[in-house]
C-alpha cells in the first residue's frame, strides 16, 4: 500500500516534470505560436479520440454543453498562443515566472464564478505577487512583451480552468477535452485561413519540428491528460495542487540546464519569481488548513 502511494506520487512529479517540460519545447520548436498550438492541438484531438474510442466511451452531448466546451477550447488555445509566444518574444524564465501569476487572478476570477467573497491572505498573496511582477520588470524591460504575452498566458489559463472546473462535475474530462481541442483547432484555422493562409508549404516542417511537435501533442498533451486522472484516484486533491504549483520551478531549472546562455538571469529575476512562486505555494498551503472539514 505504501509502495503504491510513493509510485502514485513519483507518477505525479514525472507529470509536473513533463509541464515544465512543455516550455523546452516551445523554445526547441522553430515555428511561430499559431501554427504550433494548431499542431499541438489536432494531433491530441487525434489521439484523444483514439482513446475514447478505445475506452468506448460516447460523444453524445447536449448542443448547449457543446457550445460551453467550445469557449473553453478558444480560452485554452489563447492560453498556449500567448505562452508560446512569451518564450519566443522573451525566454522560458520569464515566461513561466508570469504564468504563476494565475493563482492571482484565480483568487479574483472564483470568487465571481463561484458567488464566494474575497479571502483576506489572497489579498496579501495578490500584492506580494504583483510586487514580484514589478521586480522582474524593472530588471528585465526589454523582455516586456513577453512579460506582457507571460500575464495573458495565465489569465487565459485561470478562465480556462474555472470553467473546466464547472464541466467535469457532469461530463467525462476525456469528452470535454476532445471537444475542446477540436474548437481550438477550428479557432485557429480560421485564424490561420484569415492572415496568412493554409498551403502546402505549412506542413513543410523539419524533422526535427515534427519530432518536437509529436512529443508536445502526444507525451505533454494527450498522456499527461489521461495520467493525471488516474494519479487523481490515489492521490489527495491538495497534494495534486501543490505538486503542479512546483511547474515553474521545474521549468526554470530545466531551462538554465539545456539554454545557460539565453537563460541565466540577473540576480533580481529570482528574486521577483521567487516570490511568485512562494506565494503560490503558501496560498495552496494556506488552501488546504482552511478548507470545510466533512
Amino acid at each position: 500500500m505504501q509502495n503504491d502511494k510513493l509510485k502514485n506520487y513519483l507518477h505525479l512529479h514525472f507529470l509536473v516534470l513533463i509541464a515544465g517540460f512543455t516550455a523546452i519545447l516551445g523554445e526547441l520548436i522553430s515555428i511561430d505560436a499559431i501554427p504550433l498550438v494548431w499542431f499541438r492541438m489536432s494531433i491530441a484531438g487525434v489521439l484523444m479520440l483514439l482513446f475514447i474510442k478505445f475506452k468506448k466511451r460516447s460523444l453524445k452531448v447536449p448542443l448547449k454543453a457543446v457550445l460551453r466546451f467550445s469557449i473553453a477550447g478558444v480560452l485554452i488555445a489563447l492560453h498556449w498562443i500567448t505562452f508560446f509566444a512569451a518564450i519566443k518574444a522573451s525566454n522560458i524564465s520569464i515566461t513561466l515566472a508570469m504564468f504563476s501569476t494565475g493563482a492571482f487572478f484565480a483568487s479574483l476570477i472564483e470568487p465571481l464564478f463561484y458567488k464566494r467573497k474575497i479571502i483576506g491572505y489572497e489579498i496579501i498573496f495578490g500584492v506580494i505577487v504583483i510586487a514580484g511582477v514589478v521586480i522582474i520588470t524593472q530588471t528585465e524591460l526589454h523582455y516586456l512583451l513577453g512579460i506582457a504575452l507571460g500575464i495573458s498566458s495565465a489569465l487565459f489559463a485561470t478562465l480556462f480552468a474555472v470553467l473546466n472546473g464547472q464541466f467535469v462535475k457532469n461530463y467525462k474530462a476525456s469528452v470535454i477535452s476532445f471537444y475542446e481541442f477540436v474548437s481550438g483547432v477550428l479557432f485557429t484555422s480560421i485564424f490561420i485561413a484569415l492572415t496568412e493562409g493554409f498551403d502546402t508549404s505549412y506542413f513543410q516542417l523539419t524533422a526535427s519540428d515534427w519530432t518536437y511537435l509529436i512529443i508536445l501533442a502526444s507525451i505533454c498533451t494527450a498522456y499527461a491528460f489521461i495520467a493525471s486522472i488516474h494519479v487523481m484516484k490515489h492521490i489527495t486533491p491538495y497534494t495534486l495542487v501543490l505538486t503542479y504549483n512546483l511547474e515553474p520551478i521545474y521549468g526554470i531549472l530545466l531551462a538554465v540546464i539545456i539554454f545557460p546562455q539565453t537563460e541565466t538571469m540577473q540576480p533580481l529575476f529570482y528574486l521577483g519569481a521567487g516570490l511568485i512562486i512562494s506565494t503560490v505555494l503558501l496560498n495552496a498551503v494556506f488552501k488546504n488548513i482552511n478548507k470545510p472539514k466533512i
